[in-house]
């Protein structure tokens, strides 16, 4: 039996996704501690009213997506400055926490590069602007 470790990566981000972004929104999982420059970052993004819920439903998405296996090169894509985020916050603010945030992008960037040929039309000049010039 052939081991698939795309599939394997994308259902375990899938499943990070969802349960983070599920917590943002049913708060099964308490904060751990944290320092107070990395609780006033958090503070001010909950205290937006609206960013944390956008992140939450990004990433519920997204890891829905993945985890049934649509559009998951767009949603790879769309989730990358998500986790791109929530690593410079632990590198930066909470170091303790960067361990998670560490395997959730390097899970990301994996995938990225196992959907590369999704992604070469993007470096391509396109027919539209040769019809311009």
């Amino acid at each position: 039996m052939k081991i698939n470790s795309e599939k394997i990566v994308r259902i375990l981000l899938a499943l990070i996704l969802l349960t983070f972004g599920l917590n943002k929104v049913l708060n099964f999982m308490p904060f751990p501690p944290m320092p107070e420059e990395a609780q006033n970052f958090m503070g001010a993004l909950v205290e937006s009213g609206y960013i944390m819920y956008v992140v939450a439903i990004v990433e519920i998405v997204s890891g829905v997506s993945l985890l049934i296996d649509k559009l998951s090169s767009f949603w790879i894509i769309v989730v990358f400055p998500i986790l791109l985020n929530a690593f410079l916050f632990h590198l930066f603010l909470d170091i303790a926490g960067i361990a998670g945030a560490l395997f959730a992008i390097s899970l990301n960037v994996y995938l990225m590069i196992k959907y590369f040929k999704d992604y070469k039309g993007f470096f391509k000049k396109s027919s539209l602007n040769s019809q311009i010039d």
